[in-house]
Protein backbone atom coordinates (compact mmCIF):
# COMPACT_ATOMS: atom_id res chain seq x y z
CA UNK A 1 0.00 0.00 0.00
CA UNK A 2 1.22 3.44 -0.69
CA UNK A 3 1.93 6.55 1.64
CA UNK A 4 -1.43 6.49 4.18
CA UNK A 5 -4.06 8.93 3.64
CA UNK A 6 -5.91 11.09 5.51
CA UNK A 7 -9.70 9.42 4.94
CA UNK A 8 -12.87 10.82 5.74
CA UNK A 9 -16.64 10.21 3.79
CA UNK A 10 -17.43 11.26 0.40
CA UNK A 11 -20.78 12.90 2.11
CA UNK A 12 -18.37 14.48 5.26
CA UNK A 13 -16.00 16.12 2.02
CA UNK A 14 -19.55 17.10 0.26
CA UNK A 15 -21.42 18.59 3.49
CA UNK A 16 -22.15 22.23 3.69
CA UNK A 17 -21.72 21.55 7.84
CA UNK A 18 -17.58 22.07 7.83
CA UNK A 19 -17.41 20.41 10.58
CA UNK A 20 -18.26 17.16 8.91
CA UNK A 21 -15.38 16.43 7.23
CA UNK A 22 -13.19 17.10 10.76
CA UNK A 23 -15.49 14.57 12.32
CA UNK A 24 -14.99 12.11 9.84
CA UNK A 25 -11.24 12.26 10.12
CA UNK A 26 -11.61 12.17 13.63
CA UNK A 27 -14.21 8.85 13.24
CA UNK A 28 -11.53 7.46 11.20
CA UNK A 29 -8.44 7.66 13.72
CA UNK A 30 -10.02 6.42 16.37
CA UNK A 31 -11.33 3.17 14.18
CA UNK A 32 -7.72 2.79 13.36
CA UNK A 33 -6.17 3.24 16.72
CA UNK A 34 -9.76 0.85 18.35
CA UNK A 35 -8.65 -1.76 15.85
CA UNK A 36 -4.76 -1.11 16.14
CA UNK A 37 -5.23 -1.66 20.06
CA UNK A 38 -7.15 -4.90 19.45
CA UNK A 39 -4.36 -6.39 18.01
CA UNK A 40 -1.75 -6.21 20.15
CA UNK A 41 -1.69 -2.95 22.82
CA UNK A 42 2.13 -3.00 23.33
CA UNK A 43 2.76 -2.29 19.19
CA UNK A 44 2.08 1.24 18.84
CA UNK A 45 2.20 1.34 15.18
CA UNK A 46 -1.19 3.81 14.92
CA UNK A 47 1.42 6.12 13.92
CA UNK A 48 2.59 4.61 10.97
CA UNK A 49 -1.12 4.09 9.61
CA UNK A 50 -2.01 8.12 9.58
CA UNK A 51 -0.69 10.44 8.15
CA UNK A 52 0.57 13.12 10.73
CA UNK A 53 -1.76 16.22 9.33
CA UNK A 54 -4.93 13.86 9.97
CA UNK A 55 -3.47 13.92 13.62
CA UNK A 56 -2.82 17.70 13.34
CA UNK A 57 -6.67 18.13 12.68
CA UNK A 58 -7.65 15.74 15.19
CA UNK A 59 -5.92 17.17 18.41
CA UNK A 60 -6.71 21.15 16.96
CA UNK A 61 -10.07 19.94 17.15
CA UNK A 62 -9.49 18.63 20.96
CA UNK A 63 -7.99 21.52 21.97
CA UNK A 64 -11.05 23.91 20.56
CA UNK A 65 -13.45 21.18 22.24
CA UNK A 66 -11.56 21.43 25.77
CA UNK A 67 -11.21 24.92 25.49
CA UNK A 68 -14.91 26.20 24.69
CA UNK A 69 -15.88 23.73 27.59
CA UNK A 70 -13.44 24.05 30.26
CA UNK A 71 -11.07 26.84 29.18
CA UNK A 72 -7.51 26.48 28.89
CA UNK A 73 -6.95 25.18 31.94
CA UNK A 74 -9.06 21.92 31.37
CA UNK A 75 -7.26 21.72 27.87
CA UNK A 76 -3.96 21.34 30.18
CA UNK A 77 -5.27 19.28 32.89
CA UNK A 78 -6.58 16.92 30.43
CA UNK A 79 -3.45 16.45 28.80
CA UNK A 80 -1.25 16.26 31.71
CA UNK A 81 0.25 19.52 30.51
CA UNK A 82 1.66 17.60 27.16
CA UNK A 83 4.26 20.06 25.76
CA UNK A 84 4.84 17.89 22.43
CA UNK A 85 0.99 17.97 22.08
CA UNK A 86 0.77 21.49 22.11
CA UNK A 87 3.90 21.82 19.52
CA UNK A 88 1.49 19.60 17.20
CA UNK A 89 -1.66 21.47 17.76
CA UNK A 90 0.89 24.83 16.95
CA UNK A 91 1.72 23.12 14.02
CA UNK A 92 -1.97 22.10 13.08
CA UNK A 93 -2.74 25.99 13.37
CA UNK A 94 0.24 27.71 11.53
CA UNK A 95 -0.77 24.67 8.38
CA UNK A 96 -4.39 25.90 8.73
CA UNK A 97 -3.74 29.49 8.73
CA UNK A 98 -5.03 30.91 11.88
CA UNK A 99 -3.55 34.08 13.45
CA UNK A 100 -5.61 34.37 16.24
CA UNK A 101 -5.71 31.31 17.72
CA UNK A 102 -2.41 30.59 17.24
CA UNK A 103 -1.27 33.94 18.81
CA UNK A 104 -3.74 32.75 21.58
CA UNK A 105 -2.18 29.23 22.32
CA UNK A 106 1.41 30.84 22.20
CA UNK A 107 0.48 32.85 24.90
CA UNK A 108 -0.80 30.49 27.01
CA UNK A 109 2.11 28.05 26.09
CA UNK A 110 4.06 31.01 27.79
CA UNK A 111 2.31 31.12 30.24
CA UNK A 112 2.55 27.01 31.18
CA UNK A 113 6.55 26.89 30.58
CA UNK A 114 7.05 29.77 33.13
CA UNK A 115 4.87 27.46 35.62
CA UNK A 116 6.49 26.25 38.56
CA UNK A 117 7.21 22.58 37.57
CA UNK A 118 5.90 21.08 41.25
CA UNK A 119 2.69 23.66 41.09
CA UNK A 120 2.16 22.41 37.28
CA UNK A 121 2.48 18.75 38.11
CA UNK A 122 -0.07 19.32 41.79
CA UNK A 123 -2.60 21.01 39.41
CA UNK A 124 -2.46 17.88 37.28
CA UNK A 125 -2.60 15.19 39.81
CA UNK A 126 -5.52 17.56 42.21
CA UNK A 127 -9.19 17.90 41.37
CA UNK A 128 -9.64 19.82 38.78
CA UNK A 129 -12.90 21.35 40.66
CA UNK A 130 -13.16 23.52 43.68
CA UNK A 131 -10.82 25.95 44.72
CA UNK A 132 -8.15 26.02 42.36
CA UNK A 133 -5.32 28.75 41.85
CA UNK A 134 -3.53 27.38 39.23
CA UNK A 135 -6.73 26.36 36.82
CA UNK A 136 -7.66 30.29 37.46
CA UNK A 137 -3.81 31.12 36.30
CA UNK A 138 -4.08 28.90 33.52
CA UNK A 139 -7.29 30.55 32.06
CA UNK A 140 -7.43 32.86 29.60
CA UNK A 141 -11.25 34.18 28.40
CA UNK A 142 -9.83 36.40 25.06
CA UNK A 143 -10.17 33.04 23.40
CA UNK A 144 -13.91 33.56 23.94
CA UNK A 145 -13.76 36.93 22.24
CA UNK A 146 -11.42 35.78 18.69
CA UNK A 147 -13.70 35.91 15.63
CA UNK A 148 -11.70 33.17 14.04
CA UNK A 149 -13.60 30.54 12.84
CA UNK A 150 -11.34 27.64 13.94
CA UNK A 151 -13.92 24.64 12.79
CA UNK A 152 -13.81 26.88 8.98
CA UNK A 153 -10.12 26.96 8.80
CA UNK A 154 -9.52 23.10 9.59
CA UNK A 155 -12.67 22.26 7.42
CA UNK A 156 -10.99 24.45 4.69
CA UNK A 157 -7.35 22.82 4.86
CA UNK A 158 -8.55 19.55 5.16
CA UNK A 159 -10.97 20.26 2.39
CA UNK A 160 -8.15 21.24 0.03
CA UNK A 161 -5.21 19.18 1.55
CA UNK A 162 -3.29 16.83 -1.25
CA UNK A 163 -3.74 13.77 0.79
CA UNK A 164 -7.13 13.84 1.34
CA UNK A 165 -8.80 10.86 0.54
CA UNK A 166 -12.43 10.87 0.48
CA UNK A 167 -14.63 7.51 -0.09
CA UNK A 168 -18.02 6.10 0.54
CA UNK A 169 -18.48 4.20 4.04
CA UNK A 170 -17.76 0.63 2.99
CA UNK A 171 -15.09 1.97 1.09
CA UNK A 172 -13.50 3.42 4.17
CA UNK A 173 -13.77 0.33 6.15
CA UNK A 174 -11.83 -1.64 3.23
CA UNK A 175 -9.09 0.72 3.40
CA UNK A 176 -8.96 0.13 7.34
CA UNK A 177 -9.02 -3.51 6.25
CA UNK A 178 -6.22 -2.76 4.09
CA UNK A 179 -4.21 -0.42 6.43
CA UNK A 180 -4.24 -3.08 9.29
CA UNK A 181 -3.97 -6.25 7.10
CA UNK A 182 -7.12 -7.69 8.61
CA UNK A 183 -11.22 -7.87 9.05
CA UNK A 184 -12.63 -4.72 10.79
CA UNK A 185 -16.11 -5.20 12.54
CA UNK A 186 -18.65 -3.01 10.83
CA UNK A 187 -21.01 -1.15 12.71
Amino acid sequence: MSQPKIVVSKDARESQDNYDIIYSNITFINLIREEAETEDPEEDNVDELIPHDAFLSYYVDYYLSQYENGNFSQFVYNTGADLELIDWIIEGLEKMGSVEHLALLKKRLDVLENMDEVVLEAFVESDYFGTNPTRDILNDDDFFKIEEDLIELNANWLKQHPELLALSIDEMYDYAEQLLGKKVERE
